[in-house]
């Protein structure tokens, strides 16, 4: 799930990523007025300081949860919605909200965000599954967060 990030001690990186860190914490704390102001009083410029504030943080800022949604179109039978619910749940995947529309030539789209904040397999497995069961016609990664 985390293979767009590194954990890089602090002592090999430029000074100026801890410069952002301590902006969006004095930030956080009112500290300053502006963006401008905290920039100025840690010793970087407005460009680094938007160039990296979304991608720099300390592993205690990033959010503790994960979600994503998934669209997944149905074929309109009984107990289909069921079978998709029963791999969430075999997968300890908890699900935040469904939506689903009503069927169009015998399929039905559904909309469900998860909670994958504790999951052990892949989202890309996960659709494996879910594709694999007779009931869905098709599973589409919407979101990620």
């Amino acid at each position: 799930m985390f293979k767009d990030y590194l954990i890089v001690h602090k002592s090999v990186l430029p000074d100026y990523f801890m410069k952002v860190v301590e902006v969006n914490q004095s930030m956080k704390e009112k500290k300053y007025s502006n963006i401008s102001e905290a920039v100025k009083a840690v010793g970087i410029s407005r460009s680094t300081y938007y160039k990296y504030k979304d991608f720099v943080f300390l592993p205690e800022e990033s959010d503790s949860t994960r979600k994503a949604v998934l669209s997944v179109d149905l074929l309109h039978h009984h107990g289909s919605l069921s079978s998709v619910l029963e791999v969430l749940s075999n997968n300890k995947i908890s699900v935040l909200t469904i939506s689903q529309s009503l069927p169009v030539h015998e399929i039905a789209n559904v909309l469900i965000s998860i909670d994958i904040t504790n999951v052990k397999i892949s989202m890309n497995k996960l659709i494996i599954k879910l594709k694999q069961l007779k009931e869905v016609s098709d599973v589409k990664l919407i979101a990620l967060e």
